[in-house]
């Protein structure tokens, strides 16, 4: 982010900090609160928001090195992503070409061949069929035509789109104008390490799990002895990229950036910038830190939702930690197969705190509204002007769905 748009936002949070003031979206929104609820509304969403719409996967640094893959099956297409021994990033149908089972079972890890268990038919980690055992069997099979199916894939600023179609397109002008891709960009994505991962799985509509993210009017009241005391709620720089939006919110350290000249000011270091990527992902980036949450529907029922929670630290703060709790270890030897994190107490605790306050305070919240949402009584849900991203949020999604 240019320096002086950091020094426009950190200036304007102070000023409402200072004047108890927050974001004005200019009116109230009420929402038809059948938006949680509604079956058929849910198998639109599914079809055109998820299995129509280009998917984030991830972070670069989620294939860290030739051989990675990782492999995911979030929004109803199995997944398998790798890094080819060139670097370049695919993406494929994580399905054996002879009788659909997963080749790849595993979250993550490094190989450079998958051989699927049933019939062990193999595949390099292009993609190619490298061997049929048995193959007089099949005939006359031309191993070119028969690799695993391809995806449209794009490794773009340090962030890794799938296409959940075979015949879908990948365009990512329409995914995030030039102002924000230049603004992402300038985060450096691509340096940030995958350190471990939460999966939050609740009985709420996913564009209520969304919810939880759009405002920091809960946090004094909510979040009273976990978030407020890192960060200073009912504060808010919003602003609008189309159908995406970045959300900033001072943290407690603001008092310290307030002393320093506005040449050193560092928007990490007093707020936390929230980006949301139509229409399921939240990117919170911090000082050496970021924040990732992929946020998906239950294709069944409209009132259960997945989130998949992913953290992420430079290298710099990744050798600090290391240095300071890993007993001479190196951070190689530091990964919890188990657990699915690298095993420093920081990192455990990072993500214990940062999702144990989304799930059972946010998330909480969120299975009541649904329960009134279902019992077909309360007909609307208000957001208030102090709310602008929630207002963005449903008009984007309304406007989606037609």
């Amino acid at each position: 982010m240019e320096h002086k748009k950091q020094v426009e936002i950190l200036t304007e949070v102070m000023r409402q900090l200072d004047k108890g003031d927050t974001a004005d979206a200019g009116c109230h929104y009420q929402l038809s609160a059948n938006t949680y609820t509604c079956p058929d509304l849910a198998q639109r969403e599914y079809r055109d928001l998820f299995q129509g719409h280009p998917q984030m996967i991830g972070l670069s640094k989620d294939l860290p090195e030739p051989g990675s893959y990782l492999t995911l099956d979030d929004f109803g297409t199995p997944i398998l992503a790798t890094r080819d021994k060139d670097g370049k990033f695919r993406a494929m149908l994580n399905a054996c070409r002879h009788r659909s089972v997963k080749v790849a079972s595993e979250e993550r890890g490094k190989k450079s061949v998958f051989m699927c268990p049933f019939h062990h038919w193999s595949y390099a980690n292009t993609g190619d069929l490298i061997n049929i055992p048995d193959e007089s069997h099949f005939g006359s099979i031309d191993k070119t035509c028969m690799g695993l199916i391809e995806l449209p894939s794009l490794e773009h600023n340090g962030i890794l789109w799938v296409h959940p179609s075979a015949s879908g397109k990948i365009d990512i002008n329409k995914i995030l104008d030039a102002e924000l891709s230049k603004e992402l960009e300038s985060f450096d994505l691509s340096n940030y390490h995958y350190a471990g991962g939460r999966t939050i799985d609740k009985k709420l509509n996913w564009k209520l799990a969304n919810d939880t993210f759009g405002e920091t009017y809960h946090f004094a009241k909510l979040h009273k002895n976990t978030i407020n005391e890192i960060y200073q709620g009912n504060n808010l720089h919003f602003e609008e990229f189309g159908r995406n939006h970045r959300f900033v919110t001072a943290n407690r350290g603001i008092d310290q950036v307030r002393q320093l000249p506005e040449s050193e000011w560092d928007i990490t270091q007093g707020t936390f910038v929230l980006y949301y990527l139509f229409p399921n992902i939240q990117v919170v980036i911090e000082s050496q830190a970021i924040t990732l949450i992929r946020i998906f529907p239950d294709r069944n029922n409209p009132g259960r939702s997945i989130s998949k929670v992913s953290f992420y630290f430079t290298p710099a703060i990744l050798e600090w930690m290391v240095n300071e709790e890993a007993d001479g270890k190196k951070l190689d030897e530091l990964w919890d197969k188990e657990k699915g994190l690298i095993a420093l107490p920081s990192i455990e605790a990072n993500i214990s705190a940062f999702c144990g306050a989304v799930e059972e305070e946010d998330y909480y919240m969120g299975e009541m509204q649904q329960i009134a949402a279902e019992s077909g009584q309360l007909k609307e849900v208000i957001f208030g002007r102090n709310e602008p991203a929630l207002h963005h949020f449903h008009r984007s999604f309304k406007e989606a769905v037609a």
